[in-house]
């Protein structure tokens, strides 16, 4: 019987415990539209009921908009109602986001992750209304994405108050880290709590979060349903185990980098998904057999 200790809030747009789903090619660099809905059969039929397709994980920078929306429809087909799809729809450029929203709408998605307009470093002021006009461009919920290691600015948090008084933004995807500011924010904002940041999700269900929208879920889907599930339930011991068995693929993320890492450890498992395009690229055999070696102790290999 679950103690209520995870927060419910959002989770009907969102899920639980979500992927940012790869995207796979074919040795010719081409999108690889059967081996996408093969990885998300495979993450759906093992726990996941979230699926982020065209994040920064799904390589959004180097794919194309009807690459991005064949493989959400794609997917939609493969999985049904089984998980709720999430489409990328955040760039640094107000309008284009605009228009990938609605393009992302019209294809099946169930909401949209926006992530914080990058590289040209507005002031908050521009971050809102960037939000804002998306938001404002479809009836699905928005998931902001919060992400300054890669975006170079935050969303401040007057900012996400704010923007958590327009009717679609539902959601957060936390990979700030700042758990000292975003406690208050989950309380008075009623906005559902994504980690975004593998090595925080456990600390992220503490602070009342509703879930995961991981990468390391690629490689052990089984496992982070677990872990969700020993919390809800309250058996607390039970999900620092498995967060703390799930710490080596972690640490191979942080050094690889999600895209290369995810599609490598899929491989490894057997499930061919190709390279990444550049400029990411595919792990060399030293990176590889480390990697190996970290599945095998997190017990997914």
């Amino acid at each position: 019987m679950s103690t209520g200790l995870t927060a419910k809030t959002g989770v009907e747009h969102f899920g639980t415990v979500g992927v940012a789903m790869v995207t796979p090619f074919k040795e010719s660099g081409e999108i690889d539209i059967a081996a996408g809905r093969q990885v998300a059969a495979h993450l759906v039929d093992n726990g996941i009921d979230s699926l982020v397709l065209a994040g920064t994980t799904g390589e959004s920078p180097t794919t194309t908009t009807a690459e991005k929306l064949e493989l959400l429809k794609a997917v939609r087909e493969e999985v049904g109602d089984r998980a709720k799809l999430i489409a990328g729809a955040g760039t640094n450029n107000t309008r284009t986001s605009v228009e990938l929203a609605k393009a992302s709408a019209a294809a099946g998605a169930d909401g949209l992750l926006v992530v914080t307009p990058y590289y040209s470093k507005p002031n908050q002021e521009g971050v809102y209304r960037h939000f804002r006009e998306v938001a404002q461009a479809t009836d699905l919920p928005i998931c902001l994405y919060d992400i300054p290691g890669r975006s170079g600015i935050p969303i401040e948090s007057d900012t996400i108050r704010r923007l958590s008084e327009l009717p679609t933004v539902k959601a957060v995807k936390d990979a700030k880290g700042d758990l000292v500011a975003a406690a208050p924010l989950i309380q008075e904002t009623g906005l559902a709590w994504y980690s975004g940041d593998d090595p925080l999700n456990l600390v992220w269900l503490a602070l009342g979060g509703s879930g995961f929208i991981s990468v390391i879920g690629h490689a052990a889907p089984n496992e982070l349903r677990e872990l969700y599930t020993s919390f809800e339930e309250g058996d607390l011991a039970r999900a620092r185990e498995i967060n703390a068995k799930l710490a080596p693929l972690a640490a191979s993320q942080a050094r690889l980098g999600g895209v290369s890492m995810a599609k490598a450890a899929l491989q490894l498992q057997g499930i061919n998904v190709g390279e990444p395009r550049l400029p990411i690229v595919a792990p060399n055999e030293q990176e590889l057999e480390s990697l190996r070696a970290n599945m095998k102790k997190a017990g997914v290999l």
